[in-house]
């Protein structure tokens, strides 16, 4: 089947949102190099739009999508795990390696986060250093910053607030 993509507005800047026939394949952040693909339109991708408009605005904290990220067995692990972590709420990549199973994967679950192909969706943005630092994102500190910010300010979370202190 050919990869269709649209293009949407966002605070971050464009997304590109990529499908695979009836399931949400990725979504590029604007600092992401572009996949070839057919541009069109397809209900899954107008679907998504409209649930990341939402999540934009405010009103959605959670995404209800058929996802199918391309990579390997422990990365799809990782990113399974990643969409358990609540809205608002952040987590250490020592926590999100002993969720799957594997305490001293650390670095690997890193890696693996850094590779997820569905930002926002799959919400990579919410590991954070075990110091509680911000520590990198494939669309920018200052994107991870917005986000974390904009889901503190609709989940009503002080524990974020803090994070911010020395940022």
């Amino acid at each position: 089947m050919t990869l269709s993509m649209i293009t949407m507005s966002s605070p971050l800047g464009d997304l590109r949102l990529y499908a695979d026939g009836h399931e949400l394949t990725a979504v590029s952040l604007p600092s992401d190099e572009p996949v070839e693909a057919e541009p069109r339109s397809s209900p899954v991708l107008d679907r998504t739009r409209q649930q990341l408009t939402d999540y934009f605005a405010g009103t959605r904290r959670v995404f209800d999508l058929p996802l199918s990220p391309r990579g390997t067995a422990f990365q799809q692990i990782v990113w399974r795990a990643l969409t358990t972590i609540g809205y608002g709420e952040t987590w250490s990549y020592g926590q999100l390696a002993r969720a799957i199973g594997r305490p001293a994967a650390s670095r690997a679950v890193g890696a693996a986060n850094g590779k997820n192909p569905l930002a926002i969706v799959v919400p990579c943005h919410r590991v954070i250093g075990a110091n509680g630092t911000l520590t990198g994102y494939a669309g920018g500190l200052d994107a991870k910053r917005w986000l974390l910010r904009h889901e503190q300010a609709h989940a009503g979370h002080a524990a974020i607030g803090t994070l911010f202190a020395s940022c």
